[in-house]
């Protein structure tokens, strides 16, 4: 699959099955073999005590996005680890995530991400992740 609209599709498809990723509104704005870019509008629902988004929310995004750039490349993934780094608070009315794939593989595969914080159209790296996904060769029911 080389062509972008299809990359957006399938994510859009993948995307619909998550109860996770539809409650948080989740969009797929972008999508190529290995790379994948998604994002939501900030939510109350979203913060911690402090206000900023949560850190579950933060790995959430970073996660998605490394899985959502593996995918197209290398068909269907769990992760089975990932790392976080929290570079400054995450404040944003938008947060955007934006992961390449590393190394694609036929057993596991790696990504890596970054997220962004957006306020009137100013872009803030708020976080970075890494992950590892195990290629599961078929779609993942329940």
């Amino acid at each position: 699959m080389t062509d972008p609209e299809n990359h957006v599709a399938t994510l859009n498809a993948i995307n619909a099955l998550a109860p996770f990723n539809t409650w948080a509104g989740l969009e797929v704005l972008s999508a190529s073999a290995g790379h994948a870019e998604i994002a939501i509008n900030w939510r109350t629902e979203f913060g911690q005590y402090a206000g900023f988004l949560h850190a579950g929310m933060v790995g959430a995004l970073l996660d998605t996005a490394c899985g959502f750039a593996a995918v197209n490349q290398v068909g269907p993934v769990l992760t089975s680890h990932f790392s976080v780094s929290c570079l400054r608070p995450a404040v944003g009315e938008r947060f955007i995530a934006r992961a390449t794939l590393i190394k694609p593989g036929k057993v596991q595969c790696f990504a890596k991400a970054e997220l962004f914080g957006i306020t009137k159209g100013s872009e803030k790296l708020v976080a970075t992740g890494e992950a590892i996904m195990v290629v599961t060769g078929s779609p993942v029911s329940g």
